[in-house]
């Protein structure tokens, strides 16, 4: 018998699902001939905002040029330090570097994964900048504490929520915290375009005025004036069509994926297996279900052959990649995330799942055991 197929994503079902809707707002900004910023942009920012629980929302192309606009628009010279975490995606560190600045990775803490915040402060010295708290699978960082040593330090707080569209903290939108917060849109996202975007969030009005004009050629409120120097990193207005359609959306395909967390939660509490620890303070949007195993790879190769797809997010800590060699990190530095980076196995978690879906993985990842 052939085994059941259940793909890792399948971002075709969603598309299925609100297919109408897609194509007569695509038709819509076409016939308008809104190509680049319009109506349509207007209006996922001020809906953005509101999500995220922040006064001001600018619409990227990219997460990794919020990331970049974010350090450029707290004016980040070359040579400044920037505090982040050594196991998350290497967007994080390229837009340190991509400014001029230099990334200063920490170990995480081995329940969440996240940073581990009780180890920031004695990395600071004169040349600190900012820290990035990465809200890892969408799991929020403590913040609270992180805050607490940032403003004892006089250090600005850039959130990398690429993977927390929807995550609150302690009942806020975790976005709601620190001085800026950068997504990415990514069709994978929680929240994804349909093709690259990203967005940037603030409640800080200077701040908001110095991300639009970055974000578009360094202009303020004449187009041929240019006040600094900036690039094009604004959001097609064909993007932010399609993302205004997916935000109706956007609440119920959350519950639906924490209702399968709490499912593949329940089924595997008392497997050989770590869950990802999720502290009482977050509600989390869930970007991925992530599972630790040491024989990861085993697994992964079981499911395969069962037909179950998989992911690693991620294999490699970023003090190890290659294009990070010359910040002269090595292997041992951050022991828990090369731990972890070794360990880490996502399983299928998305809305358009069916329940038989579900109890297929749950029953093949049990039989490994077994």
């Amino acid at each position: 018998m052939n085994p059941m197929i259940v793909p890792f994503l399948d971002l075709k079902r969603e598309y299925l699902v609100i297919k109408k809707e897609i194509e007569r707002k695509i038709s819509d900004v076409l016939e308008k001939g809104e190509y680049c910023y319009g109506e349509e942009t207007e209006k996922f920012e001020k809906s953005f905002a509101r999500l995220t629980g922040c006064r001001y929302c600018f619409g990227l192309g990219s997460g990794t040029d919020s990331l970049m606009v974010a350090l450029k628009a707290l004016g980040i010279n070359p040579g400044d330090k920037i505090i982040t975490t050594s196991f998350t995606f290497i967007a994080t560190a390229e837009a340190i570097v991509n400014v001029g600045a230099q990334p200063v990775f920490i170990d995480i803490e081995p329940q969440t994964m996240s940073i581990d915040v009780d180890q920031i402060e004695k990395m600071i010295d004169k040349k600190t900048k900012v820290i990035i708290p990465v809200h890892l699978y969408g799991v929020p960082v403590e913040m609270d504490q992180l805050l607490k040593i940032a403003r004892k330090h006089k250090l600005a707080v850039i959130q990398d929520a690429a993977h927390a569209e929807g995550s609150r903290y302690k009942g806020k939108p975790v976005s709601s915290f620190g001085d800026i917060s950068c997504f990415s849109l990514y069709p994978a996202k929680s929240l994804g375009a349909y093709g690259n975007a990203g967005a940037i969030t603030t409640n800080e009005k200077s701040i908001a005025h110095q991300i639009k004009m970055i974000s578009n050629h360094g202009r303020d409120k004449d187009k041929n004036i240019h006040q600094v120097i900036g690039y094009t990193g604004t959001i097609d207005n064909l993007q932010a069509a399609i993302l205004n359609v997916k935000l109706k959306y956007f609440h119920q395909r959350t519950e639906r994926k924490k209702m399968i967390a709490k499912k593949y939660n329940r089924a595997f509490a008392k497997l050989p297996l770590q869950i990802q620890e999720v502290p009482s303070y977050c509600d989390p949007s869930f970007y991925v279900y992530t599972i630790r195993f040491p024989q990861r790879n085993k697994l992964k190769e079981f499911l395969a052959k069962n037909g179950v797809g998989t992911g690693i997010y991620y294999p490699l800590p970023l003090h190890l990649q290659p294009s990070l060699k010359f910040l002269g990190y090595k292997k041992g530095d951050f022991p828990i995330a090369e731990k972890t980076a070794n360990s880490v196995l996502s399983l299928p978690l998305f809305p358009e799942m069916t329940d038989k879906e579900v109890e297929y993985v749950i029953d093949k990842v049990k039989e490994f055991f077994t």
